[in-house]
């Protein structure tokens, strides 16, 4: 979990100025949910985003 706050903040806070706390909630909510969970290259998945690992997992198991 510190990683993440460390990336969240190294990523997005610092080019941001927030004009409201419903602002901030709502941009840091759409980088979690469309950028990290979905985009972001993952070390642990092999440098793939998970969009990008879950559809090789898929077509893996077709082929086999």
């Amino acid at each position: 979990m510190e990683s993440f706050w460390g990336t969240l903040k190294n990523e997005l806070v610092p080019h941001r100025k927030f004009k409201t706390r419903l602002q901030a909630k709502q941009e840091i909510t759409e980088y979690i949910e469309i950028f990290y969970n979905r985009q972001r290259k993952q070390e642990k998945l092999g440098y793939l985003s998970p969009a990008e690992f879950t559809q090789q997992y898929y077509a893996n198991l077709l082929a086999a």
